[in-house]
C-alpha cells in the first residue's frame, strides 16, 4: 500500500468517525444507532487507524490502535493479523505468533496464516515448528509458492540443503519470475558448493530485477570460492554501488587471495 492510500484510509477513518459520534447524540434519541452499533464503528476506526499507521511504519501506535479494536471486538479477525504483522516487524516473534494462533482458532483453514505464524517460528529459531506450519499450508493449498519458499529457507536453516532446493524448486514452477526464490535456491547451492548452479540462479536474479544488491554479493561470493577473484571484486563493488554492505573482514579476505586492495 503507497503512502498516499495509506493516509487516505486514516482520512476515511478520522471522518467516518468524527461524522458518527458528532451525529450520535441525536440518533440515539431517535433509536437510530445503539451502544453495540457505536462499539463497532469505533472497532472499524481503530482498525482502520492501525492498518494506516502501519502501512507507514508506526509500529508502535499501529499495535495501540489494533489493540483497541480488539479490545472492543475480541472476534476480530482481521485485527490480530495486523497485528501480529506490526509485531513481525518490531521482532516481537512471540507476540506474533500468539496473535497468528488465535486467528487460526478462528479460521484454521487460512493457509497464509500458517505461513505467517510458521515465520515467526522461524525468526525463533523453531524450525520444526515453522517447518509443520509450512506443512499445513501446503496441504491446504499446494498451488502456495510463498509456503514452499518458507519451508526451503527453514531447511537451508537447518543445513538440509538437498530438502531446500527441492522446495525453492517447486516455488520456482509455480512463480517462475519471482527473484527471490531464485536467490534463495541459489544460497543452498552455494553451500552445497555447486557453484556454477549458484551462479546461474543469481545471474537469473540480476535478471529479473537488475538492482538486486545482494544478488551481486552472493554472485561475489561464489566467484571467490571457485578462485576468480576479479569477477568477484566485479561483483562486490556493484553491491556497493546499489548500498549494499560488504562485511570488512570478507574484503580483508578477498585483498589477501587476489592480491589487490579493490
Amino acid at each position: 500500500m503507497n503512502n498516499n492510500l495509506c493516509k487516505s484510509t486514516m482520512v476515511i477513518s478520522i471522518i467516518f468517525l468524527s461524522i458518527l459520534f458528532s451525529s450520535a447524540s441525536a440518533q440515539q434519541k431517535q433509536g437510530e444507532l445503539t451502544d453495540d452499533q457505536k462499539l463497532i464503528a469505533s472497532s472499524w476506526f481503530h482498525y482502520g487507524m492501525g492498518n494506516g499507521l502501519l502501512n507507514e511504519g508506526q509500529f508502535d501506535l499501529a499495535i495501540f490502535h489494533l489493540t483497541k479494536a480488539i479490545e472492543i471486538n475480541p472476534s476480530y479477525y482481521e485485527a490480530y493479523l495486523s497485528r501480529a504483522w506490526a509485531h513481525m516487524h518490531k521482532y516481537q516473534f512471540d507476540e506474533a505468533i500468539s496473535d497468528y494462533s488465535k486467528a487460526l482458532e478462528m479460521n484454521p483453514r487460512d493457509f497464509k496464516v500458517y505461513i505467517g505464524r510458521g515465520r515467526g517460528y522461524y525468526q525463533k529459531g523453531q524450525y520444526d515448528q515453522a517447518i509443520s506450519d509450512c506443512n499445513k499450508a501446503i496441504e491446504i493449498n499446494p498451488k502456495y509458492a510463498w509456503a514452499y519458499y518458507t519451508r526451503g529457507m527453514t531447511y537451508t536453516n537447518k543445513g538440509q540443503y538437498d530438502q531446500a532446493m527441492t522446495d525453492f524448486n517447486k516455488a520456482i514452477e509455480i512463480e517462475p519470475n519471482n527473484e527471490f526464490f531464485y536467490s534463495n535456491r541459489g544460497t543452498a547451492y552455494m553451500n552445497k558448493g555447486q557453484y556454477d548452479q549458484a551462479m546461474a540462479d543469481f545471474d537469473k536474479v540480476i535478471e529479473i530485477d537488475p538492482k538486486f544488491a545482494m544478488a551481486y554479493s552472493n554472485r561475489g561470493r561464489a566467484y571467490y570460492l571457485k578462485g576468480e577473484y576479479d569477477k568477484s571484486w566485479e561483483d562486490f563493488k556493484k553491491a556497493q554501488n546499489l548500498g549494499y554492505p560488504i562485511p570488512p573482514e570478507f574484503l580483508v579476505d578477498l585483498r589477501k587471495a587476489s592480491g589487490r586492495e579493490k
